[in-house]
């Protein structure tokens, strides 16, 4: 039986470092890259089954990447956990408001 696949998008290290040791070590295979055009690549060659993406990352955004995720009928399922430092009220509204899901 496969693993579960895992896409990480976090450009903090120490961050980064931890969470692939804590999915890891929940069965997940984990793909781990701190830019946004690399995970939206990353998505793109094979669909994760869960994405843990940073809002603030190198190249497009995390946002961003969450849009065009929710936007590509091959990743419009596929769960979507966005980590952020912003304040709770615009980040939390700004997140839920990323685009439409194809079904």
């Amino acid at each position: 039986m496969s693993k579960p696949r895992l896409l990480l998008v976090e450009d903090d290290p120490a961050l980064a470092e931890l969470l692939e040791f804590r999915f890891t070590a929940e069965g997940y295979a984990v793909s781990v890259t701190p830019d946004g055009d690399e995970a939206l690549l990353l998505a793109q060659e094979e669909a994760p089954d869960l994405v843990v993406l940073d809002w603030m990352v190198e190249g497009t955004s995390g946002i961003e990447v969450c849009r065009r995720l929710r936007r590509d009928k091959a990743t419009a399922h596929v769960p979507i956990i966005m980590l952020t430092a912003r304040g709770p009220r615009m980040t939390r509204s700004a997140a839920l408001k990323p685009g439409p899901t194809i079904t």
